[in-house]
């Protein structure tokens, strides 16, 4: 099952992209086994922590997660045959919590404040985690400090540039960890020091921009700090993108390009087609989606109808 992460498709947008702009490429990440692009940084840390001899048989999984990151380690614990402790929060969408356990991990739930994503949510999530790994052998993963996470998503570049026909002008991407921006980076600006690299966020927390840490709903993304494995020499712009527009794109690519996914995809392509307009015809803009929109029936992403009308 491992070997069946990486190499998904791309795609470009057909029906939203207005005429005159640049081409929209979604690499569909939800075509991994657990359904996230998370499965890459997952799978880069355990395996890179053997390789050091950090981690051995008998030792327990540690990791503090908005939900994805929680799945994929799960995932890849269940099939290496280690304990997997998971600390979460009760903001996450309850499909990924229930997928983690599903995947054999035990859950620490924590309390957010009206389930809302909050500057304090994930360093209180950080603290239990370091508490739980000094109970016994652990390899705590540690993601927003892991470097290990960042190289896991080095490939996702490598494929972009295989499957691109000629230069890709930019690249943007939410930042949570920042790993999956960070990785894809480093191998584009190899290939082309002039490629340019936007990061997104929430508008309500836009931290990276300048701003204050702030409330917002679009899970595994602005934790209200500056991540630290986010390298600003290899970003060109970051842009404060507004969570209500990011939340009518995701209905808006399932109803008009097939493309079935969650808020911080939304997000993703929503300053997608910005950048398109500004580049213009004749260029690349290429982007990520990040998970399945399967995660988030539950909650209230898709709780209206197309016509509007509650669910």
């Amino acid at each position: 099952m491992l070997s069946a992460i990486g190499n998904t498709p791309l795609v470009c947008l057909s029906r939203i992209v207005p005429k005159g702009a640049a081409d929209v490429w979604v690499k569909l990440e939800y075509y991994n086994p657990t359904g996230s692009y998370k499965d890459r940084m997952a799978l880069s840390m355990i395996e890179r922590a053997e390789h050091r001899g950090a981690l051995k048989p008998g030792m327990t999984v540690v990791e503090y997660t908005g939900g994805s990151t929680g799945i994929s380690l799960a995932f890849v614990c269940a099939v290496k045959g280690y304990r997997c402790r998971i600390v979460c929060n009760d903001a996450v969408a309850a499909e990924k919590r229930r997928s983690m356990e599903v995947f054999g991990a035990e859950l620490e739930v924590l309390k957010s404040d009206g389930g809302k994503l909050t500057p304090d949510l994930v360093p209180r999530m950080m603290a239990r985690a370091r508490e739980i790994a000094a109970e016994g052998p652990s390899y705590a993963t540690d993601q927003m400090r892991n470097p290990d996470m960042v190289a896991g998503y080095e490939a996702l570049g490598e494929e972009l540039l295989r499957q691109v026909r000629g230069p890709i002008h930019a690249f943007c991407a939410a930042v949570g960890t920042s790993g999956m921006l960070m990785g894809t980076a480093r191998v584009l600006r190899r290939a082309d020091p002039e490629t340019r690299i936007v990061a997104l966020e929430p508008a309500t927390s836009a931290v990276l921009s300048g701003g204050v840490p702030g409330r917002h709903g679009v899970e595994g993304v602005a934790p209200g700090f500056v991540p630290p494995q986010f390298d600003r020499a290899l970003v060109s712009e970051t842009r404060a993108i507004d969570e209500a527009e990011a939340r009518q794109m995701a209905s808006t690519l399932a109803r008009q390009e097939g493309l079935f996914a969650g808020t911080s995809t939304g997000l993703n392509l929503v300053a997608a087609l910005q950048l398109a307009g500004e580049l213009g015809a004749g260029h690349t803009v290429v982007t990520v989606a990040v998970d399945s929109g399967l995660k988030y029936l539950a909650g209230d992403l898709y709780a209206q109808a197309p016509n509007g009308a509650a669910r």
